[in-house]
């Protein structure tokens, strides 16, 4: 016997609800199509003038595996992040693609990311498939997010060399792990817990005038796209004489 109408339309919606939260959790997966080119000027790795601020550390990060991005810089928020990018020719293209860090600011003809040569040169089947993507210049590609991954390797801060003790306090944030963006920074006082919210300048530069004194305690918040925030504060410290130039290692990271 046909079932009503309404029953037909009943069992619809149910089944559409029981599919949908599968297809939402799995959507941080999908990949979003756009086009990618490469630094024409530059050598195999990075710039060294990217505009996240990581100096000739931006060249070399993830083996060189690096890009420019347009939209997704995101006024700097974006720095850090990494991504899988693959070229969409199955003539050259692989399945694989390759995964690049942010380090820079910009774009081409209607492209989200500007990849180091390297980058580029690796989202190929082979050496020969790679000569022919460089000859195009610009390709079709898809991408999306995925975990920034530094075996061996802490969340680690180097002090401007424009900082001037004690008066002037700023520093650039490496190593960036897991998906999540570092969206606020603070620093805090370790005998009073007097904690002062930095500016970020630029990219992935964090800065403050008339800094906390003392030996300084660093707390990230890192946010995700489903709006979930968690404050990070790392193992080690600060010390209390820091000088322009100087790296740190956080002793923490982040998954």
């Amino acid at each position: 016997m046909a079932l009503p109408l309404h029953s037909l339309l009943f069992l619809f919606a149910s089944f559409f609800l029981l599919q949908s939260p599968a297809y939402a959790a799995t959507c941080s997966d999908c990949f979003t199509h756009s086009r990618a080119a490469y630094y024409p000027n530059s050598d195999e790795l990075g710039t060294e003038t990217g505009q996240c601020g990581y100096g000739s550390f931006g060249a070399t990060i993830n083996d060189g595996d690096v890009s420019a991005a347009s939209d997704l810089y995101r006024d700097g928020v974006g720095c850090g992040a990494c991504y899988q990018v693959r070229c969409t020719d199955s003539n050259y293209c692989s399945d694989k693609g390759v995964t690049v860090v942010i380090t820079d600011h910009g774009s081409g003809d209607r492209t989200d990311f500007i990849l180091s040569r390297r980058a580029f040169r690796k989202m190929a089947q082979t050496t020969d498939a790679a000569t022919s993507l460089l000859a195009l210049g610009v390709v079709d590609i898809e991408y999306r997010r995925v975990s920034c991954s530094y075996p061996n390797k802490n969340i680690t801060i180097k002090i401007d060399e424009n900082s001037n003790f004690p008066y002037y306090l700023g520093f650039v944030i490496w190593y960036q792990q897991g998906t999540k963006d570092i969206t606020a920074v603070q620093l805090c006082e370790t005998e009073n817990f007097v904690c002062k919210l930095l500016d970020r300048s630029y990219g992935s530069v964090w800065t403050t005038t008339s800094p906390p004194s003392g030996m300084l305690s660093l707390r990230m918040l890192f946010s995700g796209d489903d709006g979930d925030e968690t404050w990070v504060v790392p193992i080690n410290n600060i010390p209390k004489n820091w000088k322009a130039g100087d790296i740190y290692d956080t002793g923490v990271q982040v998954n």
